[in-house]
């Protein structure tokens, strides 16, 4: 009697817990068989990503969490610019992590939002941010024309954060499926366009195309793949960008880059990685063959400096992603969180985490 009470408040928890999100409805699932993604009845990538969890993985990982890293965070304070505002056209702010803010061709786009301490379904666990103190608060921030999303990882689409920028958002675009949580938080249906791989928009004078990324989803026990990732291409007049979101290095880099590039920057992931998981990150020196490949002018190394959310040291990421570009001569941009940078424009090259 006892573990049928348990098993139903179990299944109630995971079907209307808020910040879990929603479910995608059989209509929409429907429609997703036209997708050459969507295949046995969820998403899939052209090449496999299956993670290989035998028992000598398992045992590493376990003794990894057992031992900790002394290392895995900051030892002080890292800094942190407030937002002083817009006023410059083809600008873009890191906020830390995959959370960018991109003023470009008169509009205001917001990518990845996260601005919650932790990266978790609860916000009593999980890795806590680096930093209590954010460039800016959602509520300071003015009217954002566009929201892209990658996926509905805690760490790129947070529940907290929607709720309180909803309703001051023109339009999100996201992976197919993902409308599906942001419905079941309060953003109507009109204000969501969802997209497949390759699938082109022209919104408000700017070009977007979601296109491949070689990685997965799941914000349940229950839901894995029913809804897409994907990277970002973004185009004004006269700037090209690209957002990987959170991919493996693949092929699909160079084909990005014969179609879109070159590209005037590239926001590349390069943190959270390990060995074991290869087949669904990059590894830095990887986020810099894959630069190449999409033909990059300019590299800004995102996906590090918030959340501890792999093993390696907190500033491993950033080291060895500098390093690989010396090495390759490719010019990399290294802002401290908030540090306004103007495309196309001398960009800021420190070693602010050494500090």
């Amino acid at each position: 009697m006892i573990i049928g009470i348990l098993l139903v408040l179990a299944i109630l928890f995971l079907r209307y817990y808020p910040p879990l999100g929603g479910n995608v409805s059989k209509t929409r699932k429907e429609c997703f068989r036209n997708s050459p993604n969507f295949l046995f009845g969820k998403f899939t990538n052209p090449v496999p990503t299956v993670l290989k969890f035998d028992f000598q993985a398992v045992r590493s990982i376990l003794i990894d969490f057992l031992r900790g890293n002394p290392n895995k965070r900051p030892s002080g304070i890292i800094p942190v610019q407030p937002y002083l505002g817009g006023g410059q056209n083809n600008q873009v702010t890191w906020f830390g992590h995959s959370t960018l803010l991109l003023e470009l061709g008169g509009k205001r786009l917001l990518i990845d939002p996260v601005f919650s301490q932790t990266a978790s379904p609860f916000a009593f666990l999980g890795s806590k941010r680096y930093s209590k103190i954010l460039p800016a608060n959602i509520r300071d921030l003015s009217p954002i024309d566009i929201v892209l999303i990658s996926h509905n990882h805690y760490d790129h689409l947070d529940y907290a954060t929607i709720k309180k920028l909803k309703d001051k958002v023109g339009v999100f675009l996201v992976p197919l499926g993902v409308g599906s949580h942001l419905v079941c938080w309060g953003v109507p249906q009109e204000k969501i366009r969802e997209f497949d791989w390759w699938q082109e928009a022209e919104i408000g004078g700017l070009s977007f195309a979601a296109l491949p990324a070689r990685h997965y989803s799941g914000r349940g026990l229950f839901d894995r793949n029913q809804t897409l990732w994907c990277s970002w291409r973004v185009a004004g007049e006269n700037t090209n960008i690209y957002f990987s979101g959170d991919s493996s290095y693949g092929a699909h880099f160079k084909e990005i880059g014969q179609k879109y590039g070159p590209f005037t920057l590239t926001l590349m992931e390069c943190g959270q990685y390990d060995k074991r998981w290869i087949v669904n990150h990059m590894m830095p020196e990887d986020a810099v063959n894959a630069h190449i490949d999409l033909r990059g002018k300019s590299m800004l190394p995102i996906h590090w400096a918030a959340f501890t959310l792999a093993f390696h040291d907190w500033d491993e990421p950033v080291e060895r992603v500098t390093n690989a570009a010396k090495k390759q001569q490719v010019k990399i941009i290294t802002p401290c969180i908030g540090e306004p940078i103007i495309i196309g424009n001398k960009y800021p090259v420190n070693s602010w985490w050494k500090v």
